[in-house]
């Protein structure tokens, strides 16, 4: 996730002010170098949320609200770095032919809507073990405590939207550092609420 920060609140920031020899010199040299570690590090990730998920089902026996939408939004953002983000920016960063002006649009709105699933995975990550209320009893699985709660379906279909929108909608309020980090924190607390409460 460090990465993912870099880029939305450090490179895009950086771009919108650098002088177009800066700028282009960036893109050709060091934004290919990152993306590369970003991309790896993406895999990492998700192998070792694979690892973990597997390792929360075999201790609990059924997978809670927070795990579910928490290794779902972990799974969203590995996919919208492998699928949209890197094949994009391959063509801003002249690696392939195509249309730069419309790929940099596509890379960043699932650049920034992975930022916005950011907070929202933390929190299903960390309550799938400390979590509490109605989230905490399993949804799926050997324990299930009668199924999926209806705060957790409208989490999927919010959560099914926004990725829609990452493939293919526009930022909106994601547009700004400000605004992607307020709407995370807002999703992460609307999400607490619909598991815990609803």
């Amino acid at each position: 996730m460090g990465l993912l920060y870099y880029f939305n609140f450090v490179q895009t920031e950086y771009f919108k002010e650098a002088e177009p020899a800066a700028k282009a010199d960036a893109v050709q040299k060091l934004v290919p170098r990152a993306l590369a570690w970003f991309r790896w590090g993406a895999m990492f990730t998700f192998l070792t949320g694979l690892a973990l998920l597997h390792f929360t089902m075999s201790r609990t026996g059924g997978l809670n609200g927070y795990i579910i939408v928490g290794a779902l939004l972990g799974t969203l953002m590995f996919l919208n770095v492998w699928l949209i983000i890197w094949p994009n920016q391959k063509v801003i960063c002249g690696i392939k032919p195509g249309d730069a002006a419309k790929a940099a649009p596509r890379a960043a709105v699932a650049s920034r809507t992975n930022t916005l699933f950011s907070a929202p995975m933390l929190i299903g990550m960390l309550g799938s073990f400390h979590g509490t209320g109605n989230a905490a009893l399993a949804a799926v699985g050997k324990t299930a405590e009668g199924g999926i709660s209806l705060g957790l379906w409208i989490c999927l279909g919010i959560i099914a939207l926004l990725q829609l929108n990452a493939m293919f909608g526009k930022p909106g309020p994601m547009t700004t550092v400000v605004g992607v980090v307020h709407l995370s924190l807002a999703l992460a607390l609307g999400m607490i609420g619909l598991l815990q409460f609803v």
